[in-house]
């Protein structure tokens, strides 16, 4: 194994003190327990939205912390839910007297510890709601899952739901909001090559050289099926049809299409990728009006990379295109 870590244990922590070091005028780095804020604490008045998850995904979730997106992120150890004690304190640090939306992906041990935390957060008083991601294709149910699992569609949630709580929507509102974005979002991903957790010190699965994994999970998962290497327009389109056919998009509909890395994937192969997908979207008769191509949802140095189309109309784009600023997206 080679990394440029010290302890694997330390792994989080280090990371988090680099991230607020380097980012003190966006986001603030708590500790015991872990989780990092808005620079400025929480917005009086406005809805708060909170998110989580494994670490091994950066900059998903504290990437997404700043206007316009969430207020406060809660990172667990690498591929491991964060737990209730850390997820709590977050609720309650991101509350502005207008409630807290926590938008959760659909891993069994996120959706609990999230649930426990939300009940220990409205114990001290603070409203909460929940919305589950899951816009995965790949499979309906998995071992660290109870149905679709939540993946790269989770940065379309939460920018869209966060510019919804900046315009001042209340937390019934930003919930509705957050609801029909992952009701009309669906992804689908690849792994060229397998990823290895730090305190694991090995692969976290076997992929032979010739083969690749179609509809893997962001953390290793089974995905549909394992074939031969084929060519990125092969494996774009055993991408993007299922994500196409689930949603059912019909010929001129707007969408965002995203294309996203597993972390070791170069910007060029993305772009391969996108060209292709975009292609495809557009013999279908579908408008892509929005883009997005990137490392967003990573799986630590995974070789690989997923596409997500989100179905656009006039609010929804209006949301996506409103002003954030981040450390992984800014505009």
């Amino acid at each position: 194994m080679k990394k440029l870590i010290n302890d694997p244990a330390a792994v989080v922590t280090e990371t988090l003190d680099g991230f607020g070091a380097a980012h003190g005028d966006v986001v603030a780095v708590h500790h015991d327990p872990d989780f990092v804020t808005r620079a400025g604490g929480a917005v009086q008045g406005k809805v708060g939205i909170v998110s989580g998850g494994g670490s091994g995904h950066e900059p998903l979730h504290a990437g997404f912390v700043g206007l316009g997106m969430l207020d406060a992120a809660v990172p667990g150890a690498v591929f491991t839910s964060p737990t209730p004690d850390q997820i709590a304190p977050a609720i309650q640090a991101a509350d502005g007297g207008a409630g807290v939306l926590a938008i959760v992906k659909n891993y069994t041990g996120d959706v609990l510890n999230f649930e426990t935390a939300a009940e220990l957060a409205e114990a001290e008083g603070v409203e909460v709601r929940t919305v589950i991601t899951n816009d995965d294709v790949a499979v309906q149910d998995s071992l660290y899952t109870a149905g679709r699992r939540g993946v790269a569609g989770t940065v379309c949630v939460e920018k869209i739901a966060g510019a919804a709580a900046e315009r001042g929507d209340d937390l019934e509102a930003v919930t509705a909001i957050a609801t029909r974005v992952n009701e009309n979002v669906r992804s689908m991903g690849v792994a060229l090559t397998a990823c290895t957790v730090p305190h694991a010190g090995k692969p976290s699965f076997d992929l032979p050289e010739d083969e690749i994994e179609i509809g893997i999970g962001i953390h290793g998962e089974p995905g549909r099926r394992r074939i031969p290497l084929a060519s990125a327009d092969e494996i774009t389109q055993l991408l993007l049809d299922p994500v196409a056919d689930d949603l059912a998009l019909a010929s001129g509909e707007r969408v965002l299409l995203f294309v996203n890395g597993m972390g070791g994937t170069p910007a060029s192969e993305l772009y391969i990728v996108y060209r292709r997908a975009r292609a495809l979207l557009e013999e279908r008769g579908v408008e892509v009006s929005r883009s997005l191509v990137g490392n967003y949802v990573t799986s630590l140095e995974m070789q690989g990379a997923s596409v997500t189309v989100l179905r656009l109309d006039d609010e929804l784009t209006a949301l996506w295109d409103a002003p954030v600023h981040t450390t992984a997206l800014r505009w």
